[in-house]
């Protein structure tokens, strides 16, 4: 092989990125996972380290103050920083997820105003698309924005909506022509400032409690008219075509929740001894960490995958399979995240149940990621679609 063969691979500034971010998280994120876990409250220690070190969103183009990093390095940053604490890795994953329809559509004058404060660590972003119902069904929302001079008026509830509370903004899909269905959508920005919002009650969930999820209800809130993101009826259009970016980063999430409790595991089978053994001798638990290991590997390679086409998609190359790629790696790597954190729960037998070790969370965890960012019945949907159009 020639030695001029691009590896398939990341890079040297990939995985020099990866050593940087694990040591960063196992120094300032993950000692406080459990009690972020333990008593739901948002992790702003990991937070006040991911500023410091520049890596809370470096998604954002260089242009707006940004990092300008990769799709392929973000993938890696929040992969790292969800195997010390899934909670916090939604620090890198909503911002760009709440931001990706400004960089998709937005003018310039709104990336300016909204992207440079986020990469300064000054402000967060959420995404609000779900109600209570339009779920996988986000066509069929509520939410309604009304022309009014030089503004819009917005009313609704959106539900489900992570870090809701924490984050200065809001990228809000709304109805501005109920006439057009999904062509009658459009995209706005909303300030947690303005008006009008107000957020629900933190919901009671299994996992990922550190990180607020709460509904955000718009009561007659008007916002400036240039706050809208693209032309009036794209904002479905650009819902869609933000999430064939972002569902990469819940793959992320998933496979550094799957490494850490992988991780956990190995360490604990080579000292757990049983019949005067350690158990990491048996050739049944040897099975179980060689198949967990496995399938890891595997979606981790489908998500660097998925990423790098992300990455050519963004600088304006046509990739037909995208979409499908995109929910093959969040469906893969979140059943994959289920399946390790079951088993690594198993490994450690009794303990593996106990709250005094990290696995359970880690499986409580895990769950999220085969339901948000669309669940993983609708990304067979998505796949089979996209197969037989």
């Amino acid at each position: 092989m020639s030695p001029d063969f691009p590896a398939y691979a990341p890079s040297e500034e990939h995985d020099l990125l990866r050593q940087t971010v694990r040591e960063l998280a196992e120094a300032k994120i993950a000692p406080a996972a459990a009690d972020v876990d333990e008593n739901a409250r948002f992790p702003q220690e990991a937070l006040d380290a991911l500023v410091q070190n520049d890596l809370h969103a470096v998604h954002v183009p260089e242009t707006y103050g940004g990092n300008g990093a990769d799709a392929l390095a973000t993938v890696i940053v929040i992969e790292e920083v969800a195997r010390a604490c899934a909670s916090s890795s939604l620090i890198p994953a909503v911002n760009k997820l709440g931001s990706v329809p400004v960089l998709l559509s937005g003018s310039e004058e709104l990336k300016k105003r909204y992207l440079a404060p986020m990469a300064r660590g000054e402000a967060m972003f959420s995404y609000a698309l779900s109600e209570a119902e339009a779920g996988s069904d986000a066509a069929g929302m509520k939410t309604r924005a009304v022309r009014d001079g030089d503004h819009w008026v917005l009313n609704g509830a959106k539900m489900w909506i992570t870090n809701a509370g924490v984050s200065e903004y809001y990228t809000v899909m709304a109805v501005t022509d109920p006439s057009k269905g999904a062509k009658g959508i459009s995209a706005f920005v909303v300030e947690k400032s303005d008006p009008g919002v107000s957020f629900g009650p933190k919901e009671k969930k299994l996992g990922i409690k550190g990180s607020p999820t709460r509904q955000v209800i718009l009561d007659d809130v008007r916002i400036p008219a240039d706050r809208i993101i693209g032309e009036e009826g794209t904002g479905f259009k650009t819902a869609l075509a933000t999430l064939d970016h972002t569902r990469i980063t819940i793959a992320a999430q998933a496979l550094g929740i799957a490494q850490g409790a992988l991780d956990y595991a190995i360490g604990y089978v080579k000292e757990r001894r049983q019949f005067g053994k350690p158990i990491s001798d048996f050739q049944g638990v040897q099975f179980m960490i060689a198949d967990m290991a496995m399938k890891l590997e595997g979606a981790r390679q489908l998500t660097y995958h998925a990423a790098i086409k992300s990455e050519r998609a963004f600088h304006g190359e046509t990739v037909p399979d995208l979409t499908f790629v995109s929910s093959a790696c969040k469906c893969l790597a979140s059943d994959v995240a289920m399946d390790v954190t079951t088993d690594a729960v198993q490994l450690l037998g009794g303990y593996g149940y106990t709250s005094d070790f990290p696995v359970e969370r880690m499986m409580r965890d895990a769950k999220i990621t085969q339901i948000y960012e669309g669940t993983n019945q609708i990304q067979r949907v998505v796949m089979a679609r996209q197969l037989l159009k």
